[in-house]
């Protein structure tokens, strides 16, 4: 039981964008330097990473919230309904910037993605957030491969596997049926490659 929880702990959905930035800068040639690179990872980090937290910690102080795991739809509306708007603006913000229409893209998709997570709930399914930003990359490094000729098939099984464990964890945790696990996955994906058509 407690492999589970580390394994959901690192692989957690506000960890995983900055990843993935780190990944798209060490596989994409671009033209900024180490600084600028440092800069954008920054902004990233504090969006994706250390704004959410601070939510979650603001939320659980006023009662709104149990834990920090939102285990009920009720208790995970509001949270993710400030992720769409959070990862919009990161995405509109990304967009503007020459050479940082990709990573504009993986943001409107996770923004997109977030969205159609928060009308779930309306239907009481909680698709799981874990699930979806695994999806979400497996999409983004599949539209890369496209855009720049590249195999990237090395990070992509990776990250299928990474999403064979991470499921396999949610599951021992009883955290998600096994239906909310698809759906989040593939939510992820089909949002990325969705708003590659879209741009």
């Amino acid at each position: 039981m407690h492999f589970y929880k580390f394994i959901s702990v690192i692989l957690h959905p506000i960890v995983l964008p900055t990843i993935v930035v780190m990944l798209y800068f060490l596989l994409i040639p671009t033209n900024f330097i180490s600084n600028q690179k440092l800069i954008i990872l920054s902004l990233i980090f504090v969006v994706t990473y250390l704004i959410p937290l601070l939510i979650l910690a603001v939320f659980k102080k006023l009662k709104i919230i149990e834990n920090y795991q939102t285990e009920s739809i009720k208790e995970r509306k509001l949270p993710v309904a400030l992720m769409v708007t959070l990862f919009y603006v990161l995405g509109n913000t990304l967009n503007t910037i020459a050479h940082l229409k990709d990573l504009g893209l993986l943001f409107y998709a996770t923004s997109l993605g977030l969205f159609i997570v928060y009308l779930l709930f309306y239907f009481k399914i909680k698709a799981s957030l874990h699930m979806f930003s695994l999806g979400i990359p497996i999409g983004f490094f599949m539209i890369l491969s496209n855009l720049y000729s590249q195999p990237f098939l090395i990070i992509i099984i990776l990250l299928f596997l990474l999403s064979g464990l991470v499921a396999s964890a949610r599951l021992n945790l009883r955290a998600h049926t096994t239906k909310e696990i698809y759906i989040g996955f593939f939510a992820g994906v089909l949002s990325s490659l969705s708003m590659y058509y879209l741009l």
